[in-house]
């Protein structure tokens, strides 16, 4: 039997204090509330640049960061913006507004925390989030209840937006109406000559409350019309793009709104490989305006999402968060307009 000898332990090395606002203080030459001030961006106390300057230099030598616990006692809240992580599939364009979003607030000096509540809903994921005591909560798309908004504010949040197809009693609602992105392509669809409409319904848990609202938009473009309007359930994969368009023909359609640039990238080239003609057989429109879009052959139309600006948001948190005692205001957001190129 081998036996392993016992390494005798190696005395750790003495740590560093940890750096202090009055070492700071000391190797920039100012009082420690200037160091507050410097720290915290605290724009009501003029400072000049040079003792910025030197207050910054000697924090990064020092390796000192504030703490950010002992600001939120200081402030009576937190600086903390919670984002719950979507729950479902989000594309570029959404992408692109939460970093944007999330670089507007941060010039504002709040910290942006992104929460993944895997396996939490609703009320339920509320809860969670309230543990953390965020200043602001913004959520995404739906689930989130009164009793959800109650339970965060009683935590402290003094401000709850939500960004989806309705608002929720006691919260900033930005409503985002999908019914609109629909009824502009049912619209250009039908002004194109097209009478028999497909409509991508996604089979990706969550999406359908933006799915079924463009549903209901393109049924209200073509009511009255004679044109009709078949819905048309999709997995985002090959092989199923492949199996609709395989029995195309037969469905009777001459054209389709896609969902979004995503799926008719999806299905037009499955389409193709199919021998159907893009657009003199079947027209496409996607929605979302990706540039992908455009690099594609024939060049994909598409609804232009209009979304609001990450600056306008951040300022609305903002503005909220210093009076919690207003109203829940409530703003349409979503503009949508129709890019028509080759593929209708």
């Amino acid at each position: 039997m081998v036996q392993i000898p016992k390494q005798s332990a190696q005395p750790s090395p003495a740590q560093r204090p940890v750096p202090t606002s009055a070492d700071v203080a000391r190797l920039a030459g100012v009082s420690r509330a200037t160091v507050s001030y410097v720290l915290n961006n605290a724009s009501a106390v003029r400072i000049s640049e040079p003792t910025r300057r030197r207050v910054r230099e000697a924090a990064e030598e020092l390796g000192y960061v504030p703490h950010a616990a002992a600001r939120s006692l200081r402030a009576g809240h937190s600086r903390m913006v919670l984002m719950p992580a979507p729950t479902i599939p989000v594309g570029p364009l959404y992408s692109r507004f939460f970093t944007e979003l999330q670089a507007a607030l941060g010039r504002l000096d709040y910290t942006v925390v992104q929460y993944g509540s895997v396996g939490l809903r609703g009320d339920e994921a509320a809860r969670a989030w309230a543990e953390l005591r965020p200043v602001a909560v913004l959520v995404p798309g739906g689930g989130l209840g009164p009793q959800g908004v109650a339970v965060l504010k009683r935590a402290g949040a003094r401000a709850v937006v939500t960004l989806g197809p309705e608002r929720v009693d006691g919260a900033h609602a930005l409503l985002m109406d999908h019914d609109r992105v629909g009824h502009c392509a049912g619209v250009h669809l039908l002004s194109v000559g097209r009478r028999g409409v497909g409509v991508v319904m996604p089979e990706e848990a969550g999406l359908e409350i933006f799915s079924r609202p463009r549903l209901d938009g393109v049924r209200r473009a073509l009511a009255g019309t004679g044109a009709t309007v078949t819905e048309l359930p999709l997995a985002y994969e090959e092989e199923a793009a492949a199996r609709l368009a395989a029995r195309w023909r037969r469905l009777g359609l001459d054209a389709v709104f896609a969902y979004n640039d995503e799926y008719a990238m999806l299905l037009m080239r499955a389409l193709q490989d199919e021998g159907i003609a893009v657009p003199d057989e079947t027209a496409v429109v996607g929605a979302d305006d990706l540039m992908l879009g455009r690099l594609l052959r024939p060049r994909l139309s598409t609804v232009h999402l209009e979304l609001p600006s990450g600056r306008d948001l951040a300022e609305l948190v903002d503005r909220v968060v210093r009076e919690p005692g207003a109203e829940p205001e409530t703003h349409e957001v979503l503009g949508a307009r129709v890019v028509h190129r080759a593929s209708s």
